[in-house]
């Protein structure tokens, strides 16, 4: 879990201040003290600390906050829009071209799954209404070229090759021609890398930039690296000129130091963090959200998003038809619990939740919880058609039939029948408009 080290030891710090009704100058002074270790340890810039520090504790001696009545959540309240200014104050978007087809250079070192992140980068782009096009621009790296057309075929975004050519500036107007020429809107360059930042690959990167153009270069480090990706960043900018950042590995740093230091130490926005392994766990980056995972307020925005891009819009009207009609079917369960999953499963969700810090997250066991998702699955699939759509059904023998054909006692049968029944009566609540009016979810949730 990202920040996840920072967020407890921040969460700590401030629990101890809720319980007094005033606070004093020692008060702050002791808290501020351990908002400098947490961030220390979470490996931020040194100066980055000192400067954070000292604006937090300048506006909490404030009397707005000496003289409040709830001065902890006055502070926590500085301290979220200080964390937000210090990673940018708000989200970045992507420059596109005015004249409808823009160029994306993406840079790095080797190891940083820039690679991995180009494919990320245009499935983004295709959910978003473009048409991305790939070109394969490193001709150093053993089977770069064939790692890129196997994610471009896992995102379905063609890849643009020259194997034989030993000219990335080349192969990247070759590339740029051929896009613009099949209607494709952006074309994404995957260049070289390197163990570290040297002449030759600052040369070959001025080549391509001087060749096509771009419009925007995007800087891929690895956050797991912590400041060491911040000077990387500061070096790749000062030498070629970059327009934004995108942090990878965010799913395993749980100290999150490059991510509070890199606007601040490089003046560049980071533009997308990279959450997992999979060709969707590329997420724009906003500020603010992010202060409020940290501060443990969880990231409702970013939920809900996701819950807009997992949703099928023609489905659920559909499905709205069927529960008022009382139709709601094991189908459909089947299909809501997809749409869960489409959100990143329950570890994705929960950790957008407010109030959720990993020490709570630690007390849910979201193994157990994929699990029986899984089982549920198993149990449906394992159904016939007329018994999905059905309960009503399954008898004693019937359900001997399906545990058998799963492999799962009747014992979960009878347990998935009985969460659907809820979830039925619970849908059928929530088709009615005037139920809230009338209070009946009273202890529903």
């Amino acid at each position: 879990m990202a920040f996840e080290s920072l967020s407890d030891k921040l969460q700590n710090a401030f629990r101890k201040l809720r319980g007094k009704g005033v606070l004093t100058e020692a008060d702050i002074n002791e808290a501020m003290r351990e908002v400098k270790l947490a961030l220390l340890e979470a490996d931020v810039n040194f100066k980055v600390v000192k400067e954070f520090i000292a604006s937090v504790k300048e506006k909490c001696m404030g009397a707005e906050v000496m003289e409040s009545l709830t001065p902890a959540q006055q502070i926590i309240k500085i301290v979220n829009a200080e964390l937000t200014e210090l990673m940018g104050g708000s989200g970045t978007k992507l420059t596109f071209s005015p004249s409808g087809f823009t160029t994306i250079m993406m840079t790095g070192l080797q190891g940083t799954g820039k690679t991995t992140t180009c494919g990320k980068l245009a499935a983004y782009l295709k959910q978003s209404g473009k048409k991305p096009y790939l070109a394969a621009c490193d001709i150093y790296r053993p089977a770069a070229i064939d790692q890129l057309e196997i994610v471009g075929k896992a995102v379905n975004t063609p890849v643009f090759t020259m194997r034989d050519c030993r000219d990335a500036a080349k192969i990247a107007v070759e590339a740029k021609k051929e896009a613009e020429k099949k209607g494709y809107d952006v074309l994404i360059i995957d260049t070289a890398g390197r163990l570290q930042i040297d002449e030759a690959l600052m040369d070959e990167l001025e080549d391509i930039k001087k060749a096509v153009k771009p419009h925007e270069i995007l800087l891929v480090v690895d956050a797991l690296t912590g400041q060491d990706a911040v000077n990387v960043a500061a070096g790749f900018d000062e030498k070629l000129g970059i327009d934004g950042i995108i942090m990878t590995k965010m799913d395993g740093d749980s100290r999150g130091g490059a991510a509070l230091s890199a606007r601040k130490v490089t003046g560049k926005p980071i533009k997308f963090i990279g959450t997992g392994e999979k060709s969707d766990a590329l997420e724009p980056f906003h500020p603010e959200r992010m202060a409020g995972r940290i501060l443990g307020m969880g990231d409702m925005l970013s939920l809900i998003e996701k819950a807009e891009a997992a949703f099928d819009k023609e489905q659920a009207e559909k499905l709205e038809k069927k529960i008022k009609k009382n139709q709601f079917t094991l189908e459909d369960f089947l299909d809501q619990m997809g749409q869960v999953k489409n959100m990143g499963g329950l570890g994705k969700i929960m950790e957008m939740l407010p109030g959720m810090n990993s020490a709570q997250m630690k007390n849910v066991d979201l193994e157990a919880g994929e699990r029986e998702f899984r089982q549920m699955e198993a149990i449906i699939q394992s159904m016939t058609i007329e018994e999905r759509r059905d309960p009503s059904l399954l008898n004693a023998s019937r359900r001997k039939r399906i545990s058998a054909g799963c492999g799962l006692p009747v014992s979960k049968i009878n347990n998935l029948i009985k969460k659907y029944e809820e979830a039925k009566k619970m849908m059928k609540r929530l088709s009615n408009p005037g139920a809230l009016k009338r209070g009946k979810f009273r202890g529903l949730f």
